[in-house]
This record gives C-alpha cells, sequence and structure tokens, in this order.
C-alpha cells in the first residue's frame, strides 16, 4: 500500500519550548491514519494533526479494544534521525493486537509509517540530553454498537512528539499488597488500554504515601515481584542482575529490558531471569547484598530506584553513584542512539529523509 502524504501548511513547533518540556503534552505537525474494515487495511495516509470525530457509540470507548505502543526517535550527533528497534515495536503491537481480538496490522507498513512520519517532522526531534521525539502507535475499535462483541472496524494511528526525561531523579517505591495489575491468563502482557487504567486508583493511593509509582506483586500470594508502574524492573544482589521472567503472561515484554539483557550477557555480566519475592528484596537489604534497583522501558530508559517501601518497611537503596549496572545500560543505549556506540545488535535504524520526505 502507498502512503499517501498531505503536509500542513503551517508548522506550530515555534509555540514548543524545547529547553522546558513536559512528558505528553506537546505534539507534533503530522501523524499518519491507517483504516480496517471489510477484513482489510485500507488508506494509509499522513496528514496534519488534528483531531478524530467518534460516534458516541464507538465500540472503544465501551468495551476497551484500544492497545499501543509507545517509542523514541533522537538523532544522531551529526543530526540522522534514528528509530530504536522499530521492528520488534511492531511485532509487540501484533502481539497486544492478538490478544485483544484486533486484527494486526502489517509489520512492513508500520515500521514504513514511522520512518516517513520522523522524517516528515525531524525537526521536532530535541537535541537537549536526555529529551526526544516520543511515538505513540495506537489502535481503536470504530464500530458504532452497542454489544459485547469484537468490533470489525478499527483505526490504527500514530503521532509524535516532543519530551523530556521520564522520570528527571531517583524513583520511590511502594510494594502493593492489596490491588493487583495482572493474573496468569489475563492481558498483562499486551500493552493494552485498560490495564493501564486499572492501575491508576492504587497508584494514587502510593503517591498520596510520597512513592513515586508502584512495585507490582503477583495476584494470587502479593508475593512475587511483577513490574514497576510503566516499567520492567532490575535489581542487582551481590553483583547478579536480576529481573523477574516473562512465563505467566503477567508482564510486558519490555524491548527497553530485552536489550539490557542482551547487552549484559554480550559483556559476560552474570544475569537471570527467576521469579523474585519482596522477601528476597528485604533479605538482600537486610544483609548489603542489595546493590542497585531500577526499571527500564521506553519512556523512562533507566530510572534508579531510590527507597522501596513495603508494610512498615523503608528500604533505602545505595546512592547511584555507586551502581554500575543501571548507569552503563543506560549510558550504552543512550550511546547508540546517539551514534557514538557502535550498535553490535543492529537496532539502531536511521531515518533516511532524503529517500523519504
Amino acid at each position: 500500500m502507498k502512503i499517501k502524504i498531505t503536509k500542513s501548511p503551517t508548522s506550530r513547533i515555534s509555540e514548543v519550548n524545547f529547553a522546558d518540556l513536559p512528558f505528553g503534552r506537546n505534539f507534533a505537525d503530522h501523524m499518519f491514519v491507517c483504516d480496517y474494515d471489510n477484513g482489510e487495511w485500507h488508506s494509509p495516509r499522513i496528514e496534519p494533526f488534528h483531531n478524530f470525530s467518534l460516534h458516541p457509540a464507538t465500540m472503544a470507548l465501551h468495551y476497551g479494544q484500544a492497545i499501543f505502543e509507545g517509542m523514541k526517535a533522537s538523532k544522531t550527533h551529526d543530526g540522522v534521525p534514528m528509530l530504536f528497534r522499530p521492528e520488534r515495536h511492531a511485532h509487540r503491537m501484533n502481539i497486544s493486537a492478538h490478544r485483544m481480538c484486533m486484527p494486526e496490522f502489517p509489520e512492513d507498513l508500520f515500521v514504513e509509517a514511522l520512518s516517513k512520519l520522523v522524517a516528515i517532522d525531524q525537526a521536532w526531534i530535541p537535541e537537549e540530553e536526555g529529551s526526544a521525539l516520543y511515538i505513540r502507535p495506537t489502535m481503536i475499535a470504530t464500530d458504532e454498537f452497542i454489544g459485547v462483541k469484537p468490533s470489525q472496524s478499527y483505526k490504527f494511528f500514530i503521532f509524535t512528539g516532543p519530551v523530556g526525561p521520564y522520570y528527571p531523579k531517583p524513583v520511590r517505591l511502594w510494594a502493593e499488597t492489596e490491588y493487583i495489575r495482572a493474573a496468569q491468563g489475563g492481558t498483562g502482557f499486551a500493552k493494552a488500554a485498560g490495564n493501564y487504567a486499572g492501575a491508576l486508583y492504587p497508584a494514587k493511593l502510593a503517591q498520596d504515601r510520597g512513592f513515586d509509582q508502584l512495585l507490582w506483586l503477583d495476584a494470587k500470594e502479593f508475593k512475587y515481584i511483577q513490574e514497576s508502574g510503566t516499567m520492567n524492573v532490575f535489581f542487582v544482589i551481590n553483583g547478579v542482575t536480576i529481573t523477574p521472567p516473562l512465563t505467566g503472561g503477567t508482564i510486558l515484554d519490555g524491548v527497553t529490558r530485552d536489550s539490557i539483557l542482551e547487552i549484559l550477557r554480550s559483556e559476560g555480566k552474570p544475569v537471570a531471569e527467576h521469579a523474585i519475592s519482596i522477601d528476597e528484596i528485604v533479605q538482600a537489604h537486610k544483609d548489603g547484598t542489595l546493590q542497585e534497583a531500577f526499571g527500564a522501558g521506553t519512556a523512562a530508559v533507566v530510572s534508579h530506584v531510590s527507597e522501596i517501601g513495603y508494610r512498615d518497611l523503608l528500604m533505602t537503596l545505595p546512592p547511584v553513584s555507586e551502581r554500575k549496572i543501571g548507569t552503563h545500560v543506560k549510558a550504552m543505549i543512550d550511546g547508540m542512539r546517539a551514534g557514538v556506540i557502535e550498535d553490535k545488535w543492529g537496532w539502531t535504524v536511521p531515518v533516511a529523509v532524503e529517500e523519504l520526505v
């Protein structure tokens, strides 16, 4: 399918203060849109950023068929726009679509649309350290019908916006022992909108206690660690970097998570993917072997954890200056995106502006 391009006659970029970029508040000039009905995707197009008009009975609003991805585009030091592992994001979005009974989107068209959209709006990629052009591919059900069944029509769209750091400082986590994020057999592994809606109230309660985010525990025993809010979570205990496994379908298969594991294994550093209980974290803190904890995700890349609250215990972790693993993997990923560290895996994909615009 050929992507039709209609450029905006004017740009809103002069309205943005790139020295002060709140996350998720500014949006670039263009968006990609594609529609699905009669069993096929059609009419792929890039057009000026605009609002949608939706019928009150649009099924996504009532029955939750809505999924998304989170990605970033950056520029190398010589100004080349870069995507990071776009094929893996395309594949993961289709995993979410399958679980939510939605049509898969062609992965080659996904990557082509990303490339053309970023090429057109490359001026929106911020140059400040820690900032990037955030990319939000989204799919929603669009049937105008009140009834619990899969929609027959869908809209896929991608929009972008310049952002600063998601967590500008180390975060404080509260280990949740009443509410759950995901259970085996559920939708925890999908980037489905409802997963995030269900987390808002317990996250608010944690913030009322003075914490930034939650450390989610399993739904059966409130014992085994799953994720941390909007991030996968890692612990460094006695020199071994540990993260919960993907088995069970309760944890998002994070692209940053996978990248960190690949980097550490390639360097011969000890890594483990296994179930880890909150009791193990408490014990490691008591005996002084809990060296690091950090979250990992597209928005945050790596966010160090300063403290973990669990029941009546507050665990304070070593200062960031002593944390070798989290600091190192963040520098590696940021360096590959900036083109100053060799990308041995082919994860960074340059956008050929002269060919795509």
